[in-house]
Formats: structure tokens, C-alpha cells, sequence
């Protein structure tokens, strides 16, 4: 399905799983779909499973959204302390739309309470509160993780809230990041469980000698904070230039800032010097970078001392810029910081999302599926790929997932037919009513408002 397509579909209101392998346009597709919603005067409710995650977004993590926090389970008590949250209650009863990102992340079991949640507050037993949940990500990738000790967490998919919301599936099947044939077919292998030793065979010419690593100017991934530490410690250490430090700032409420500082890729602290391996980590395309762009720090402007990069591209000024934790048209909390952090290393966990050029990732201590399809599906060409180490684990997919996916990508192609099916005044007037609804604003084609819908009928 293309992008084109999804949106299409997401348009008429219906509840969604959005997925595709990595590159496929699952954030841009969601992207154009927020857009048109608030050109809709719509707000939907933008979250995800992890700080990470929503962090890149601008919004919520789930768990903070929808007041559940660090809970495992909803007494009936806990339910009637959240309905009481005036400000909860008042987020969550104007939400028409929700929108979860990484879903791979976030256990069966949370989504049920986040279901339970929202039909409280909206007191409706439509699943979720009737409203349009979408659902995005890619379960080949990280998986929920479960604490030491704990049985491992339940798929979102195979938990009883996605079953009652039924959402349909927009498999993306378009590839907007990997530009060689022979590495994406690899790829494509390892997400079958088809990889076979031929395929395997193609990865030993990226194998880089031990004496070698230190030299390589790419950013490494391990799977280890440890090692990820160590190393960008090491490296900077050894620069003998001065370093200079560049601090966080901070508005909003606490909670939510603290939610913002531990999704930011951006430290709290930023040490650089002259000549340190750094990593954009936010997208401003204005200025000629995004969320994985990899570079040196060439030096320091000199009115305001801020770093400027060399990278494949050219020279960029990196000026401090913000992220946000928006509740619609209201900014509830922001930090404001470079958009750098070291980049010698960083673990496949905070890598996810991302797109690079080149990196080099040791996954001979891979310890959970999808490390090694994460790690290996940043980069774009076999020529950017270079391997330290790789185990069984890295390059084996969760058996559970392998056999869904078979089912979405048949759902997928079956809705597609569908809606080609449809004549496009039929879609037209889904989209429409789906407007009305949601009590926004219809924009014709002539970009003029028309009048405010009013509330559909239930």
C-alpha cells in the first residue's frame, strides 16, 4: 500500500494500524495526517510507548496521557481517582482521535488499561471511548521489554483491546531509505525468517578487523549502555582541544519536563570539543539536517559559541532548538537544548527511527529480537554497513511476529482492493462525515473554512 493510500484511508475515520518496514514513510504518513487534521481544526492526541519516541513526536507518552503511569492494573478505586482528574478528564473527553506510535513497544496488557481509561472518562464501552485509535509502528522491530525476572510482556496485538477495536491494516510497501536492492533483499529475508546462508555469506565483506574500529569516522551501535558510554567518553577525552558545555533549559510543569528530558536524545549536558563525532537529534530541514545526521564539530561560531558541523553535506550551524509536550494548541511543557549528543556510539535502543549514512554495530551480544533488524535497517547501503560481531539473536525475528505478519500483509492488500472499489464520492463523504464528527472545520480545496460543523449524532 502507499502512503497516498494509508492517508487516504486514515481520512475516513476508521481505527488503523499503520505499518511497513523501516524507510517505508510510517512517520511521514502520520505526519500528513496531523496536518490535515489541524488544517481541519481537529486535535488529535499524538503519543507513543517510550520517552524516546514521543519526544520525536511532541507528545505524550501513553502511559502520561492517559494518567496510568507505572500502574500494571486499574482498581476500580484507581478508575474513579483518574475520572476525577479534572485536567485528564477534560484532555481525554476532547480527544476525537488517538494516535500511539512505536506500538511495538507497549504491552498487551498496558493497552487494555489505556482502552479501560478512556471509555470511563467518555463513558461510552466503545472501544477506547469510541474514539479513531491509530496504531504505528513495526512489531519486527524492539519489543516490550520486561523487567529482570518478569515473564515476557504480551504483543499489543494480541491483547483483547485490539481485538475489540479492530482496526484495519495499512502495510506500506514503499521503500524510502534503503537505496541498494542486494542489502534491502537481505533485509527483507531476515524480516521473513528466510535469511539463508547466501544471504549471510553477503555480510562477511562488512566485517571490519579489531585494529580497524577505532579509525572508522561512523557512529558505532552496541546493544549496551556500557559500552556506548565508555566509548564516547574515551573518544572525547583524547581531543585536546577545550571542551565547551552547553545547558539544558527547562518551562512546564515538572513531570512533563522530566518526561521530555529523558525521551531527549540531547543530554541534559552537553560537553564538546573541536573535532568530537556528533549526531543531530532533531529534524530541521530548513537548516539541512534530521534526526540521525552525523558530523564533526568544525568549530565554534564566534558571536554566540555555537557549534558548527561538518557533515557529508556541509557545513551546519547547530542553534539550540526546543522540544514540546503540546494538549492541542496549548504548549504544556518545553526544553530547549543543542540538537547534538556524542556520537562515537549509541545503543540500537535510541537508534530506532532513525536514518544514517554509515555506522558501524557490534550485535555479537545481541540479547533480544529485533536488536539486530533495528540495528541493521539504519542504514541505507551494504557500503554503510560495518560489522563488528554478530549472534543468533541478531539476526532472528520473534516467531510470533513472523506469523501475524503474514495476516496483516493479507488484510493490508484486502482493503486496498476494497477501497480501490469504492467510486471517490463515496470516500469523499466518509472523510466528510468523519469531519463532522469530530466537530472540525471542513477546508475545501480553495483552502477557505467553511462553517463550524456541528456534534454527529450518536
Amino acid at each position: 500500500m502507499t502512503q497516498e493510500e494509508a492517508l487516504t484511508i486514515l481520512k475516513t475515520g476508521v481505527n488503523v494500524f499503520l505499518t511497513g518496514e523501516p524507510g517505508s514513510g510510517k512517520t511521514h504518513t502520520i505526519n500528513e495526517y496531523v496536518a490535515y487534521l489541524r488544517k481541519n481544526d481537529i486535535s488529535p492526541a499524538i503519543t507513543a510507548s517510550t520517552g524516546i519516541a514521543a519526544t520525536h513526536i511532541g507528545g505524550f507518552t501513553i502511559h502520561s496521557w492517559s494518567g496510568i503511569g507505572i500502574r500494571k492494573q486499574l482498581s476500580p478505586y484507581d478508575l474513579e481517582m483518574l475520572e476525577m482528574n479534572q485536567r485528564l478528564h477534560r484532555r481525554i473527553s476532547a480527544a476525537p482521535i488517538l494516535i500511539i506510535d512505536e506500538i511495538s513497544m507497549l504491552d498487551g496488557k498496558t493497552l487494555i488499561l489505556v482502552d479501560r481509561v478512556c471509555r470511563r472518562i467518555k463513558r461510552s464501552e466503545q472501544a477506547f471511548g469510541g474514539m479513531q485509535v491509530v496504531f504505528v509502528g513495526d512489531f519486527f522491530q524492539l519489543p516490550p521489554i520486561a523487567r529482570e525476572g518478569d515473564p515476557p510482556l504480551q504483543f499489543a496485538f494480541s491483547s483483547e483491546s485490539w481485538s475489540t477495536a479492530s482496526p484495519v491494516v495499512c502495510y506500506l510497501s514503499e521503500q524510502h531509505r534503503q537505496e541498494d536492492p542486494a542489502f534491502l533483499d537481505v533485509l527483507s529475508a531476515l524480516r521473513r525468517g528466510a535469511l539463508d546462508e547466501l544471504h549471510k555469506a553477503k555480510f562477511v565483506g562488512r566485517y571490519v578487523r579489531p585494529e580497524d574500529i577505532s579509525a572508522l569516522a561512523v557512529t558505532k551501535l552496541f546493544p549496551h549502555n556500557a559500552d556506548v558510554n565508555r566509548l564516547n567518553e574515551a573518544e572525547l577525552a583524547k581531543l585536546p582541544h577545550p571542551p565547551r558545555t552547553f545547558h539544558m533549559t527547562s518551562r512546564g510543569a515538572l513531570p512533563l519536563v522530566e518526561q521530555l528530558k529523558r525521551g531527549c536524545l540531547s543530554p541534559e549536558m552537553l560537553t564538546l570539543k573541536k573535532g568530537a563525532r556528533v549526531m543531530f537529534t532533531k529534524n530541521n530541514f530548513e537548516a539541512g539536517f534530521v534526526n540521525g545526521t552525523t558530523g564533526e564539530v568544525a568549530g565554534f561560531r564566534k558571536d554566540d559559541g555555537m557549534p558548527v558541523i561538518d557533515t557529508r553535506n556541509g557545513m551546519r550551524t547547530a542553534d539550540p532548538m526546543e522540544w514540546t509536550i503540546a494538549d492541542g494548541a496549548k504548549v504544556l511543557a518545553r526544553i530547549e537544548q543543542v540538537p547534538l549528543r556524542l556520537a562515537w556510539a549509541m545503543t540500537v535502543h535510541k537508534s530506532q527511527g532513525m536514518s544514517m549514512d554509515a555506522a558501524f554495530m557490534d550485535l555479537s551480544t545481541a540479547f533480544e529480537y529485533g536488536q539486530g533488524y533495528v540495528a541493521l535497517s539504519r542504514v541505507r547501503t551494504f557500503a554503510g554497513l560495518h560489522l563488528g560481531g554478530l549472534n543468533d539473536k541478531a539476526l532472528e525475528v520473534h516467531p510470533d511476529v513472523l506469523s501475524h505478519d503474514a495476516a496483516f500483509r493479507i488484510l493490508s492488500e484486502q482493503l486496498r482492493t476494497a477501497f480501490h472499489g469504492m467510486n471517490k464520492s463515496e470516500v469523499a463523504k466518509l472523510q466528510s462525515d468523519f469531519i463532522v464528527a469530530c466537530e472540525g472545520r471542513a477546508v475545501p480545496e480553495s483552502g477557505k473554512r467553511s462553517v463550524k460543523a456541528k456534534r454527529a449524532k450518536k
